[in-house]
């Protein structure tokens, strides 16, 4: 919704902190207001300055564009009075801000009351108050048939516990999930959602320990309150502001049922991301119906298939390998399965493969291993099993990540098939790209949320991942890529600043709008690109190296680099440079897979797939060395069998 003059708001608890705030804030926009509280002397003040403010706006009205009414939250009959009187004098409701709270005066057990004036009241204005509101809210709105926002007040105290007041922490925890939970009245165009600040300069919180403030990064003082409705978003990480998080929740369609958690300490971010919401969440069935999968009826299993095998080491993988045909052994060996390949991933470490260089012993033992199959990772069908495999069946999809994957079929051990819901080109970029981000990330990165995070060749198979998995966990993304077809992408993929190294120097943009540095970093390129994200890294930082691109092929293939020094600047800064190989993380291949697929399938996860086709095994070292050359966007595949995949398709 657009914050502007001739909406209506009304605001409960308006006569001071937070809620007064707001009701100025409004007005600096031309908002009608009506502010409700049960302070009569200070309530008008508000309402006056409000209808000041308004008048810059308005003029030759026949109504008041402010107006104070006294009330009680708790009462219902003079809420309901409250809101006739508002829909009666403004005609209907765009805005209402429930922002009326009170603190527990007395810790509940040693209440030797009925608690009616003590515990049972702050649930009371906290939490059944907030309830009523909102329903005559709904009622409001949907008699003046028009959309409207209402923003409920919450507290950071509802969303982890606050020893001090656990009655307080009760009622505040009840509005987060009770307003959270009404996510469907966005269909009649009503939005609810709730705002979660720590400690601002009001008279409730001067009651809480000054201590605690201080650990928790002290005051948001109400300065910052007026000063930031100016600011535009996204918010700086510091200095954040209530005004500008309720401004966000009421302008952002999107941002239905949301819970916007407000720090000093973080800035603003959205709780839970959609990263925990996906551990309870369940597909719509119209979303189940895009994970659904019909099996051809039938799989021909031929006598002999081709494959791709490696004869000579070489980073030059068209001269290191060769297409052959191979029979195919039969019956089918136990404990192992056969599966009918449909698509291949191409990965940047396909040269490093051909090369040797993934094989332990030195190069001359090497020669004794060839010829060796190559190809880390496909998807195709089960096209038969083995004796004693009882979990998978003929024609469920399935993904490998396993040498040899570049081939028409392959048999391995049914331990290594990961059982996906579709063999789709998307499923293939979520293997060794997509877990690599994610488990990285996790594991490597040890990502939460509020930082700042640096993603390298970010238009890529895996960056495509890892910039949305950080924008999901709530940070701030950075990625560099190069060429404004690759910045597009990433723009589209939410990416806060994009560095398109062809139009401006990383180093410069990097120290001059990250002057503190970057959290973390999530590296592939290596050599320069290394170094220069290792300078840019902030105090604390974490850069995880998952690869380095940039000397993988050439002359003389991949050889080590010294850092010199690198030892004296992680210490001076106390940073983290952790490498990560995803061989070695292959117990968590499987839940991290479903982790992607699911948030494919609710639209939280979008899969970039280059569009550049290439048909069959013949075309696999084309696409290794597109892949090489700069120019792919997104994860290059190979579709083995193309006419196999239209069948797939239609199905």
């Amino acid at each position: 919704m657009e914050l502007k003059p001739g909406l209506s708001a009304l605001v409960t608890g308006g006569a001071s902190g937070i809620g007064k705030a707001l009701c100025l804030a409004l007005a600096e926009k031309g908002i009608f207001v009506t502010v409700a509280d049960f302070s009569e002397e200070r309530g008008k003040e508000v309402a006056a300055l409000v209808e000041k403010e308004n008048a810059k706006f308005h003029s030759m009205l026949k109504f008041p564009s402010a107006m104070f009414i006294k009330c009680d939250v708790t009462n219902t009959s003079e809420l309901s009075a409250l809101f006739k009187k508002h829909l009666a004098t403004y005609g209907g409701l765009d805005i209402c801000i429930n922002s009326a709270g009170i603190a527990t005066p007395v810790i509940f057990y040693k209440d030797q009351t009925d608690g009616s004036r003590s515990w049972r009241h702050t649930i009371n204005v906290n939490l059944t108050a907030v309830i009523d509101c909102t329903r005559l809210a709904i009622q409001t709105m949907q008699a003046a048939q028009k959309p409207g926002v209402i923003i409920n007040m919450g507290s950071a105290s509802g969303l982890y516990p606050m020893y001090g007041d656990p009655i307080y922490s009760a009622s505040k925890g009840g509005v987060v999930l009770f307003t959270r939970s009404l996510v469907p009245y966005k269909r009649q165009g009503i939005r609810i959602n709730v705002l979660c600040p720590e400690f601002v300069e009001t008279e409730l919180a001067s009651k809480v320990d000054s201590k605690l403030i201080g650990l928790m990064g002290g005051y948001v003082s109400m300065e910052m309150v007026h000063v930031a409705c100016h600011v535009p978003v996204p918010v700086p990480r510091t200095g954040t502001i209530h005004v500008l998080g309720a401004f966000e929740l009421i302008r952002d369609e999107n941002k239905a049922g949301s819970c916007l958690w407000i720090t000093k300490r973080r800035g603003m971010e959205y709780w839970p991301t959609p990263m925990e919401e996906t551990k309870y969440l369940l597909p719509s069935s119209k979303l189940r119906s895009r994970s659904s999968f019909v099996a051809p009826l039938n799989i021909q299993i031929p006598q002999s298939f081709e494959k791709i095998v490696v004869h000579t080491l070489s980073h030059n993988f068209r001269s290191a390998t060769s297409v052959v045909r191979t029979p195919l052994r039969l019956p089918i060996k136990p404990d192992h399965v056969l599966v009918k390949i449909i698509y291949a991933g191409v990965n940047a470490s396909d040269v490093n493969f051909s090369s040797g260089s993934y094989f332990s012993g030195n190069k001359k033992d090497l020669g004794s291993l060839l010829p060796f199959d190559a190809g880390f990772e496909a998807v195709g069908i089960i096209a038969a099993v083995g004796d004693s495999v009882k979990n998978l069946k003929v024609g469920k999809p399935a993904a490998l990540m396993i040498f040899g994957s570049y081939a028409e079929l392959t048999m391995v051990p049914s331990k290594h098939i990961l059982p996906v819901p579709r063999p789709d080109a998307e499923v293939v970029a979520m293997l060794t790209s997509g877990l690599t981000a994610s488990i990285a990330l996790e594991k490597a990165a040890q990502m939460d949320s509020g930082k700042v995070v640096l993603v390298t060749a970010a238009a890529g198979g895996t960056g495509q991942f890892a910039v949305q998995l950080a924008k999901l966990a709530g940070n701030k993304v950075v990625a560099t890529c190069g060429g404004k077809e690759k910045a597009m992408l990433l723009k589209d993929l939410g990416v806060d600043r994009v560095i398109d190294y062809r139009a401006e120097d990383i180093k410069t943009v990097l120290k001059k709008e990250f002057p503190k540095g970057v959290d973390i970093v999530y590296e592939s390129v290596g050599g320069e690109m290394f170094d220069l994200c290792l300078n840019a890294l902030a105090v604390h930082g974490r850069m995880v190296v998952i690869g380095m691109i940039s000397q993988y092929q050439g002359e003389h293939g991949w050889k080590p680099l010294n850092y010199t020094g690198l030892c004296e600047k992680l210490l001076a800064k106390s940073q983290t440079v952790a490498g990560f190989f995803l061989v070695q993380y292959s117990h968590l291949w499987q839940p991290h897979l479903d982790k992607l697929f699911h948030l494919y399938s609710l639209g939280k996860l979008k899969v970039a797939v280059d569009p550049k086709k290439f048909l069959g095994l013949h075309s696999v070292a084309n696409a290794v060395e597109y892949l090489h050359s700069g120019r792919s966007v997104g994860k290059v595949v190979v579709c083995i069998d193309p006419t196999f995949s239209q069948q797939v398709a239609k199905l």
